[in-house]
């Protein structure tokens, strides 16, 4: 299945780019972090949500071919 990453904020500057598409296997968000884990090393040591959809899902949802965005911790004001 292909999906969609889009990287904000701090992680496009780990990535050196704001959107990839990838081509996956696994069937969780964790398996799709693991293979970006992969590389990107960096990644691991950097606290980020993840949206699917648009929404904000855990490491436990399933992936549904959709968009994945990866967004940095952010502060209100």
């Amino acid at each position: 299945m292909q999906i969609t990453i889009k990287y904000f904020g701090q992680l496009t500057e780990i990535t050196h780019i704001e959107e990839e598409t990838l081509e996956v296997s696994g069937t969780y968000i964790y398996e799709l972090l693991e293979t970006l884990y992969r590389k990107y090393n960096t990644l691991k040591t950097k606290d980020f949500q993840v949206a699917q959809n648009q929404e904000l899902v855990s490491k436990e949802t399933e992936l549904t071919g959709a968009e994945i965005a990866l967004l940095p911790p952010f502060a209100g004001g």
